[in-house]
């Protein structure tokens, strides 16, 4: 069943343009929520989160304090992202996917004693515009996973993606290149390269790829 119709019966509506917020949600009075968009139910959005507007928030799904969602992105089911995390418009969050912020983990400092917010410097992880992490991927921040990117799911990403880039592997890797549309480019010679869905021509320098502007 979908967090559409298992929902359906316990959404508060704020307004008619406002956002629907699941009754089992836990959102923060502190954060902000755009028009539009949906928090299902048992989500957590922390103080000082900004979501954007048009925006789905899936079923247990984190969203830390001071996060920054811009507009029409998704955080599937069980998805955490961990502050100071930002996701540019159009990101795509799967299910299960983690967005790290420690580089250093640990519960105790040296000593023994529990570590406190004083003790640790967080580090986020940036998703750009378009950009889709695929079910079950760990980005290790800080990493930055470059527009229109795709991240295969089960990756572990801990360096940056360029744009347009297909990562797949622990470590995560290159291996192909992908459009907008998401779907793997063609090769179409002389360094240039097609999506077979939209036709869209891409140039490829080194490990840079550049949309070509037909209006050009």
């Amino acid at each position: 069943m979908s967090d559409e119709s298992d929902a359906a019966a316990s959404v508060e509506h704020d307004t008619a343009a406002g956002p629907t917020i699941a009754a089992t949600a836990d959102v923060d009075p502190r954060a902000s929520v755009g028009a539009g968009t949906r928090v299902w139910h048992l989500a957590q959005v922390r103080e000082d989160a900004v979501v954007g507007a048009e925006c789905i928030v899936g079923r247990g799904a984190y969203i830390g304090p001071g996060v920054h969602v811009g507009d029409r992105c998704k955080i599937q089911n069980h998805a955490l992202v961990y502050e100071p995390a930002v996701l540019e418009d159009g990101a795509f969050v799967g299910p299960a996917v983690v967005l790290t912020n420690d580089f250093y983990p640990r519960a105790v400092n040296p000593d023994g004693t529990l570590k406190s917010a004083d003790d640790w410097h967080a580090v986020g992880v940036t998703v750009r515009t378009g950009a889709s992490l695929g079910a079950r991927s760990v980005c290790i921040a800080p990493v930055t996973v470059g527009r229109w990117a795709l991240v295969a799911a089960g990756s572990v990403v801990t360096t940056d993606v360029p744009d347009f880039a297909l990562v797949a592997g622990v470590p995560a890797r290159r291996i192909r290149w992908v459009g907008r549309a998401g779907h793997p480019l063609e090769d179409a010679g002389e360094g240039r390269w097609r999506c077979p869905v939209t036709g869209e021509l891409y140039v490829q320098d080194g490990e840079t790829l550049t949309p070509v502007d037909r209006s050009a």
